[in-house]
């Protein structure tokens, strides 16, 4: 980048009329698109360098683990293992779907409380509370409406 002095230096010269050549101009512009792409790459090159670094140092890490562990299999170490008991039944386990329900229910209202906070705060400021207050009653009637939603279908009974 060139300082001050010249580029008044430069803007004298053309008040005066003489010629600055147009290249000088184009190379400089270039130059410089030319350096920010390199230091906008140079970002990239880091983190991925660093990514293969770290992929290198897990492989070189389970690679010296399976050299040095012991390999012995015997019929007990294929059991599964449960906690220190021996295994019962088959190894399928049913879940009931509405456990998961659940937990999408919570997370959909954990949502809804992290968005409370921050409208709240922009509710305060001047000049935001109408557009604020009708833009967060309608998040609610769609979560009202969800909510009802999942209450006619009995999601909600603990059966």
């Amino acid at each position: 980048m060139r300082g001050r002095r010249g580029a008044d230096k430069d803007h004298e010269t053309r008040e005066r009329g003489a010629d600055v050549p147009e290249a000088t101009t184009v190379r400089t512009t270039s130059v410089t698109s030319v350096q920010l792409a390199a230091d906008y790459f140079h970002g990239y090159a880091v983190v991925g360098l660093l990514a293969a670094i770290g992929v290198i140092f897990v492989a070189v890490a389970f690679g010296a683990g399976r050299l040095l562990r012991p390999v012995v299999p015997t019929p007990e170490k294929l059991l599964t293992y449960e906690c220190g008991v021996d295994p019962v039944g088959e190894g399928w386990a049913h879940t009931q779907v509405r456990y998961y329900v659940y937990a999408f229910l919570y997370v959909i209202f954990a949502v809804d409380s992290i968005f409370l906070f921050p409208w709240a705060t922009v509710f305060a400021a001047p000049g935001f509370g109408a557009a604020t207050l009708v833009e967060m009653f309608i998040f609610l009637g769609f979560l009202a409406v969800g909510l009802l939603y999942a209450w006619k279908k009995g999601v909600l009974e603990w059966t």
